[in-house]
């Protein structure tokens, strides 16, 4: 269900898989088998990536619809 939003997310900034892989120092084809939903997203890269996109976690998840942080 998540793997939508990190795609989602990856291209409303305009980065390919690879720098987002970079990000989360791991290979291009382990993040991509995260956004297909073929592998599990470990959660140190799941809040790597919710700081990186200043999203919560839930919205990545698809647990809410809210995209801004509540501050």
């Amino acid at each position: 269900m998540y793997f939508h939003r990190l795609r989602d997310l990856r291209e409303d900034r305009d980065l390919n898989q690879t720098k987002i892989a970079a990000l989360l120092h791991t290979s291009q084809t382990v993040y991509s088998r995260y956004e297909r939903g073929y592998q599990t997203i470990p959660v140190e890269h799941l809040l790597i990536l919710a700081d990186f996109y200043d999203v919560s976690v839930d919205y990545i998840l698809g647990r809410t619809n809210v995209r801004e942080l509540q501050k």
